[in-house]
């Protein structure tokens, strides 16, 4: 059983990669059946163009095998990166058929509160996937990024990150 984590962010400093970090680090003795993918290291023009990529296909067949999913993008102008919608739009249709996903974005305000609901699990039920969890969003304040890259919540949304990973498992 694992569990794909999608980081959606373009930037090596990320809280929404951050937050997929602290959602691994809180599966403890299981966080190996966490995978983190960084879409932002996957090559540009297979991204991009459709350029066929081997690296592409790892990825997508990793979200094929695998149990759940989490992703997680900043939000921009009430919606989720361009860089996770490209990698969403080029897998196959029923991808996440059977599958757990849990939607978690970041972003400056609460006015893109809303994200997770009208831009986030459409998709992901578009893609097919059996249960979606209550997403996460966190203002940019509520996320501080540690040295070791994860990311430091208060007491209740780690817990709602502990949830998401027995809901992930289950």
């Amino acid at each position: 059983m694992s569990v794909v984590l999608l980081a959606g962010s373009p930037s090596p400093a990320s809280r929404s990669t951050a937050v997929l970090r602290k959602l691994q680090q809180l599966a403890g003795s299981r966080r190996s059946e966490f995978e983190l993918i960084e879409l932002r290291e996957l090559p540009a023009d297979a991204l991009l163009f459709g350029t066929p990529s081997e690296a592409i296909a790892r990825a997508h067949a990793k979200v094929h095998q695998a149990h759940g999913i989490a992703l997680a993008s900043p939000v921009y102008k009430a919606a989720y990166s361009g860089l996770l919608k490209t990698f969403l739009d080029y897998l196959p249709e029923g991808a996440l058929r059977g599958k757990a996903a849990y939607p978690i974005a970041t972003g400056g305000s609460n006015a893109h509160l809303l994200a997770v609901d009208y831009a986030l699990k459409p998709v992901l039920s578009v893609l097919g996937a059996s249960r979606i969890l209550d997403g996460l969003y966190l203002t940019n304040e509520a996320v501080v990024v540690g040295d070791d890259g994860i990311a430091a919540l208060t007491a209740e949304h780690d817990q709602r990150l502990q949830s998401a990973v027995a809901e992930l498992l289950r």
